[in-house]
């Protein structure tokens, strides 16, 4: 991907790309963190990030609700208790190549007002495992909790207990001190389990990472007590006094308590310095006992990262500079069409099993019919796109242990007589046709409910564990109770009518195969258990296309309650009212998302459908976000040259106290900070009789907080 790639995007193929990023990258966040288990290569992920994050800062005003660059992991398994992080624990952003490197102590300079030689960083290896913060209360282990999706994470303290190198007391730390790091599995140690695994014939790990994450969260703490895992420490969370004055003093503190720290963390000058190490690190990695996959590099004074703070998902005082894919070449035995919950057509590439970095790859995706063909459907070349044949011979990248993805074809060993691939415009479920529409990278079935795989797709999506997540009615229920003659669900509303139905029904459910009076019992009790549910996880769980999780939440903190969110949506078919435009005005809704909400709505089928289901609920309001602050909620607008901080760093502080901040005054701003050369905006501010403060009187609001 190039910057010419995306600048030659037009809106309409960008809010389809945003919309196939969002699916894409929600899909392979929950692989990855929620089940211990990726179906994309590192590299694969962080280049879809990469060209979301490129797309988003060309076309701002598309940028979606449910955007992967405001999310962090995945929701916390339900197996463990929850545990709410006191600080959050958030992602990295990323770097891939030199330039990127200076562009980040570049910008941290710019955003501190300082000179880059003022700076000094740590690089240290990043591990590839799982994160896990540990709580110190008076120098005791009390509490263990994965990173989870960033604010809540699950409680594995019996786990963590029974792994070596993490100490149950510590001697003179702080009151309250929270380790974070990284729990891994050393080469060895992995090789080891695996034998012992397949000689008691048992399922295998795919990689260390595998291997490390489903060792922590086992239920069992005897059977992650039989598992060979380590832990490195290298940062901290909520501390009752400050540890040090600089990263590196405080990474040798949690050293002397008794954590293993890297060997390999240096500090550096500046980005010649980092690269340097980088390269160092680069070369000593295949002798290294243990997996990473790039360097982390951080402000190294402690003081200058909590003025750079955070962005919504990542720190700006830190970046992850992170290593090329590994490759492999295999033959392409078949592509075969499967169909979404949005009916969309997704090619997948079967290929000869091939070892890639340890793990055997044998599936591809392959995106869409434009990246099969290399061209769009005018014609015209795409970049990326690689005219895949049946046959040919394709390197892939290195992935867990499900899908990764095609980098290259070898034509010249392309056989005699292959054919380019036709994609099909027909559903191969349901024999509907497939239509793809202006702007839109893929082709969809317009089959509907009528379509199985959509149905059942859609059914699945409902039950599973971020919306409904009723007990014992998972995916294979579904698709067994979908092909049911006498008790089917084919609809939401079926699964709460299901106890009603069997109440009349002549053959009861306690009497199928594979199920007893308890188990049938057991099933009507988690169903009934889920009548009551929240309006941001109904929503959800509706499974409208562009409406992922985080959209869900949005509408719900801004509407409230579900009558609310109808009477709005429904007034909103009218794209001249009012209630559309209020609907585009929330922050993160964009014509994509408002559309698809509008549109699922609009349908009579769809429509009804969520009515049947709406009267078997006791949908709860979302509560009103409020925050202690004199700014919360409030519009701010920053003008003139402010002098005492950077106005990004004003900004980033104006949004941590939960206000908005505007580049333009008007009637809906509430409050200017004019600092000097302040000119039309101050003028403008006085004539709407805005409140105007200076820079002295904006740090004193925010300091005296």
């Amino acid at each position: 991907m190039s910057d010419a790639d995306i600048e030659n995007l037009s809106e309409a193929e960008a809010k389809a790309e945003l919309a196939r990023l969002a699916s894409v990258l929600a899909a392979a966040n929950q692989a990855y963190h929620g089940a211990d288990a990726p179906e994309i290569s590192d590299a694969a992920y962080d280049a879809l990030k990469r060209r979301n994050a490129a797309i988003e800062a060309r076309f701002a005003a598309l940028k979606r609700a449910d955007s992967p660059s405001e999310q962090v992991g995945a929701a916390p398994s339900e197996g463990f208790a929850k545990v709410r992080h006191a600080v959050r624990m958030l992602s990295l952003g990323n770097a891939f190549e030199g330039e990127e490197v200076r562009e980040f102590t570049a910008r941290v300079a710019k955003f501190l007002g300082l000179d880059e030689a003022a700076l000094s960083f740590t690089a240290e290896p990043k591990i590839d495992g799982l994160s896990l913060s540990l709580r110190y209360e008076n120098g005791q282990l009390v509490q263990a909790a994965t990173r989870g999706d960033g604010e809540t994470g699950e409680n594995v303290t019996a786990n963590a207990r029974t792994i070596g190198s993490i100490p149950h007391r510590l001697a003179g730390a702080p009151e309250v001190l929270e380790v974070r790091g990284e729990v891994y599995m050393r080469h060895a140690d992995f090789a080891a389990l695996n034998a012992a695994q397949e000689a008691r014939g048992a399922k295998t790990f795919a990689n260390p990472r595998n291997a490390a994450a489903g060792s922590l969260r086992q239920l069992d703490s005897e059977i992650t007590r039989t598992r060979p895992l380590a832990f490195f420490a290298y940062a901290w969370g909520e501390v009752s006094e400050p540890l040090a004055a600089t990263q590196i003093e405080a990474i040798q503190r949690l050293k002397d308590w008794g954590f293993e720290t890297n060997p390999l963390t240096k500090l550096c000058a500046g980005a010649e310095e980092l690269i340097a190490h980088y390269e160092a690190i680069g070369t000593a990695r295949p002798n290294l006992p243990y997996d990473i996959d790039g360097v982390v590099y951080k402000v190294n004074d402690l003081a200058l990262q909590g003025r750079l703070g955070f962005r919504s998902t990542t720190p700006r005082w830190a970046i992850a500079h992170k290593f090329a894919a590994e490759l492999a070449w295999t033959r392409l035995e078949a592509i075969d069409i499967q169909v979404g919950r949005t009916g969309a057509l997704s090619p997948v590439a079967r290929l000869v099993p091939v070892t890639v970095g340890g793990v055997v790859v044998s599936n591809a995706t392959l995106h869409n019919e434009d990246y099969i063909a290399g061209r769009d459907n005018k014609g015209a070349a795409i970049r990326g796109g690689k005219d895949i044949r049946v046959g040919d011979l394709v390197q892939v990248y290195r992935a867990g242990d499900v899908i990764p993805k095609i980098a290259d074809v070898d034509l010249a060993e392309r056989p005699k007589g292959a054919v380019p691939f036709a994609f099909p415009t027909l559903c191969p479920e349901c024999g509907s046709e497939a239509i793809r529409e202006e702007g839109d990278a893929v082709r969809r079935c317009t089959g509907g409910l009528i379509c199985p795989a959509q149905a059942v797709e859609k059914l699945k999506h409902f039950v599973s564990r971020k919306a409904f997540d009723i007990d014992g009615l998972g995916a294979k229920q579904i698709e067994m109770f979908y092909a049911d003659d006498q008790l089917p669900i084919r609809e939401p509303a079926d699964i709460f009518t299901l106890a009603r139905r069997d109440a009349t029904n002549l053959t009861k459910l306690k009497n199928r195969e594979g199920w007893g009076a308890r188990s049938a019992e057991k099933l009507f009790e988690a169903i009934e258990e889920k009548r009551k549910i929240g309006f941001a996880r109904l929503l959800f769980a509706l499974g409208i296309r562009h409406v992922g999780e985080q959209a869900g939440k949005l509408f719900a903190n801004y509407y409230l309650s579900w009558d609310n969110f109808l009477r709005a949506v429904r007034a909103a078919e009218d794209e001249s009212s009012a209630a559309w435009a209020e609907l585009l005005s929330i922050d993160g809704v964009g014509e994509v998302v408002a559309r698809a909400l509008v549109t699922a709505f609009a349908q009579a089928h769809e429509r009804e459908s969520i009515a049947r289901l709406v009267q078997e609920l006791e949908i709860e309001d979302a509560e009103a976000v409020t925050r202690d602050s004199p700014v919360a909620g409030k519009t701010l607008v920053f003008t003139g040259t402010l002098e005492k901080m950077s106005r990004a760093e004003a900004k980033a502080r104006a949004e941590s106290l939960g206000a908005k901040v505007s580049g333009s005054v008007s009637a809906k701003t509430d409050l200017l900070i004019a600092g000097p050369g302040a000119g039309s905006k101050a003028k403008k501010a006085a004539e709407l009789g805005i409140k105007t403060i200076d820079e002295d009187g904006w740090i004193a609001l925010v300091e005296g907080l």
